[in-house]
């Protein structure tokens, strides 16, 4: 519980660094001085960074890009261009970060094709069992999805971090019960495990607008407007989220 509220207190930290730099970054810009603003806008990048893997890798992992063809610098660098030469958009200081996040996530969707979800994972999530979650994970751990991501790259304590993931799926404070049953019968890898592969089966709206909430700490607002959708859009793709998963928690603990 500890390095879940040290990283809630780090995540607050960073916003308000990020927003400490508007004033230069507008004054770079005025002045011409790309080379100084690319500098001070790269201070910024490491949470876009691993937006940007972890997209990627799931796009790659469902066929929507071919392996190889796209890294995460090649976005990098087309974001550093897009946002100096689209700075004059960002009007006030508390909107930096998450129009940062918006560039990024136009560069990524004009690039990976439209996906294909598994609807009958979707549509069905109520009536699995717990034979079932665990053959899906078997086959989940042995494709190699779940092994798809770059951890290099991905060092937030939150990734590996089970009262982070627990807290974001029950936000009730009735579910105290099963947050602790789970941490005790499950432990830390096979709670962040059955996570992720329930996100990976879920449709990618759902699942960005999830992880922009939970991992990036955006609120419904800034998440409609990073994405382009309305707030009642948001708000339901993030509910859809959170009681798909969960649903697989409890069907998974039924005996």
């Amino acid at each position: 519980m500890e390095n879940t509220r040290t990283y809630y207190k780090s995540q607050k930290e960073f916003r308000v660094y990020v927003a400490s730099t508007f004033s230069d970054l507008v004054r770079y810009k005025k002045m011409g001085e790309k080379k100084e603003f690319n500098e001070l806008l790269l201070k910024i990048l490491p949470k876009v960074n691993r937006y940007i893997v972890k997209r990627l890798n799931t796009a790659i992992s469902i066929g929507n890009l071919p392996q190889g063809k796209y890294r995460p610098a090649d976005f990098i660098d087309q974001l550093f261009i897009t946002a100096y030469e689209h700075f004059d958009e960002v009007k006030r200081e508390k909107d930096l970060y998450p129009w940062i996040f918006k560039k990024a996530d136009e560069l990524l969707e004009n690039t990976i094709t439209d996906e294909e979800f598994d609807e009958v994972f979707f549509q069905n999530i109520d009536d699995f069992s717990k034979p079932a979650w665990n053959a899906m994970e078997e086959k989940f751990s042995t494709d190699g999805d779940g092994d798809l991501v770059m951890m290099e790259e991905l060092d937030d304590i939150s990734y590996g971090n089970k009262d982070y993931v627990l807290n974001q799926v029950f936000v009730e404070d009735d579910n105290n019960e099963m947050i602790a049953k789970l941490d005790k019968e499950w432990g830390e890898e096979n709670i962040r495990k059955h996570a992720e592969m329930v996100l990976y089966h879920l449709p990618l709206p759902m699942r960005t607008v999830y992880e922009l909430a939970t991992e990036h700490h955006f609120n419904v607002e800034e998440i409609a407007g990073i994405r382009n959708q309305s707030l009642q859009e948001v708000k339901q793709l993030l509910e859809d989220a959170r009681k798909a998963l969960k649903t697989s928690f409890y069907n998974r603990t039924k005996e």
